[in-house]
């Protein structure tokens, strides 16, 4: 397909984008306040039963904010975590899921991650973790990036940098990823800590995209899934991902759709995902299994089994990044902080290349999309050999504990594009760039030469069900109309609920 350079995001809507920096402008005028500062070291204070104070700096981060208080008679000195507010969304139950998951990583797995000492989703100083401060240099983040670059924009991967290195770092998160592996869980969802200090998967993901959407989308928290509502299979999960898909399509109200033509290409895309997934083909897709797909009919080579459909899950980190990995002076890890965004999901995540050997996203990529795939080309073979190592590096139980060759999922993934499955399922900015430039096509089979972008939903709308097709134009209407209107909805939670039952019901989402 030819390259384009545009931005391969879809918009957030921006009058939502507004009110935001608006509420965060307001709220950044509490955070330095002395009266916040002492409420903060008199919590610390009366968890440890001795005196404590505030040292400064404070760190704002872009969901939470960081304060940093030294205990008397106690060392290292400690971080208060707080959910920032109007940016961190649901901040109670975000709150004890990540010092859960904080947690259990701590004490059931060789990642090194700060200890966490106390929490709770109530106080004085609302939600909030107390955890070790962990000394550092910088992230790993840092160490990949051109030298000398400035912190406060986005990184990319140094151009530059050489083998030895990107490869030495590379390995440091290939054996993160690769004990993440070895812990399996018979639910998807976010863990909870019991009374007793054991760890369950007892609530819905917590997930970056689901943050955007409440954040940068204005979408009602009443048509997502229940806060303690896990899944039982890869299936049920990849159905609720696709139904996140179509959720935004119908509630955010203003920039996603830019025509009448845009609004039918992103109905077609999201409708025909989500058939798949009721279908249970997208958990098989690019696997062994995969007798479905138009790429399917044409590989001549045996591939992978695909994972257990239930029983058999993994931990997944949204977040999980370079930026998120503290080193030291001789760029060893030191700590892996922020596990917000972390949950089990379905073990197809984690046999995927990672997203970031680039550090940037492939949406956001200054040069275009088909750039950062001839770059991120370039860096896999390297991550790939960095895989290899980290799994010939272990013996013993672990190599037991080893389902998956994991740099050899990877590859596969790259190639039959199961990586681009996961990253649609899981960004639904991202979701009508990848569907239809890398993932349409080895779904149903090559489409006709030279069809103008705006008309992609005519190549594929006879694929939907009647309901859906008879459901599209009253669909595009009503989007048309609310994008001319240029206002934030707030809706009712029972009148929300009742806008997506109608729309199921009425079959313009089946």
């Amino acid at each position: 397909m030819p390259k384009t350079t545009e931005n391969a995001r879809q918009d957030f809507d921006e009058l939502a984008w507004d009110r935001n920096d608006e509420e965060w402008e307001e709220a950044q005028k509490a955070l330095r306040k002395k009266s916040l500062c002492r409420r903060l070291e008199l919590l610390v204070a009366e968890k440890f039963g001795k005196p404590a104070t505030w040292i400064t700096p404070m760190i704002i981060g872009g969901f939470n904010n960081l304060y940093r208080i030294r205990v008397e008679d106690f060392s290292p000195d400690v971080l208060v975590r707080r959910p920032s507010v109007s940016q961190a969304q649901l901040p109670e139950e975000k709150t004890l899921r990540e010092a859960a998951t904080a947690k259990y990583i701590q004490q059931n797995t060789k990642i090194p991650t700060p200890r966490v000492l106390f929490y709770s989703d109530f106080s004085d100083v609302g939600p909030f973790i107390i955890i070790e401060r962990v000394e550092n240099k910088s992230t790993l983040s840092h160490a990949l990036t051109t030298p000398g670059v400035d912190r406060s924009i986005t990184h990319a991967l140094d151009p530059n940098i050489s083998q030895t290195t990107l490869e030495d770092l590379y390995l440091k998160v290939a054996n993160i990823i690769l004990e993440f592996s070895y812990h399996k869980f018979t639910r998807i969802g976010s863990l909870v800590e019991a009374d007793d200090g054991s760890f369950s998967v007892g609530g819905r993901p917590i997930t970056q995209n689901m943050s955007d959407m409440l954040q940068l989308a204005n979408i009602p928290s009443a048509v997502f899934s229940l806060e303690h509502k896990t899944s039982k299979s890869s299936d049920e999960y990849y159905l609720n991902l696709a139904h996140g898909h179509l959720v935004q399509l119908i509630f955010q109200q203003n920039d996603l759709v830019k025509s009448a033509d845009d609004c039918r290409n992103k109905y077609v895309a999201r409708r025909l995902f989500y058939q798949l997934a009721e279908q249970g083909r997208l958990s098989i897709f690019g696997f062994a299994e995969d007798n479905w797909s138009a790429q399917a009919r044409t590989k001549t080579s045996k591939l992978l089994p695909a994972p257990s459909n239930s029983d058999s899950f993994r931990l997944y980190g949204d977040d999980l990044r370079p930026g998120n990995i503290l080193i030291n002076d001789a760029n060893e890890v030191v700590s892996v902080i922020d596990w917000e965004f972390t949950y089990t999901a379905p073990t197809q995540f984690v046999l995927d290349p990672p997203w970031w050997l680039l550090l940037n996203t492939p949406e956001m990529w200054d040069a275009g999309i088909d750039d950062w795939v001839e770059n991120y080309e370039l860096r896999l073979e390297t991550w790939l050999s960095a895989m290899k190592e980290a799994e010939e590096n272990t013996t013993g139980s672990e190599s037991k504990s080893t389902e998956f060759p994991l740099s050899a999922y990877m590859r596969e993934s790259w190639e039959t594009g199961r990586f681009w499955l996961t990253y649609a399922g899981r960004k639904s900015w991202a979701f009508d760039t990848v569907y239809w430039k890398y993932l349409d096509e080895r779904f149903f089979g090559r489409r006709e030469d030279h069809v103008e972008k705006d008309e992609l939903w005519k190549t594929r709308a006879h694929l939907l069900s009647k309901g859906a097709r008879d459901a599209m134009e009253p669909f595009v209407a009503r989007k048309v109309d609310e994008m001319k209107e240029r206002k934030l909805v707030e809706w009712d939670p029972e009148a929300a609920r009742n806008r997506l039952k109608e729309v199921l019901l009425n079959g313009e989402v089946e």
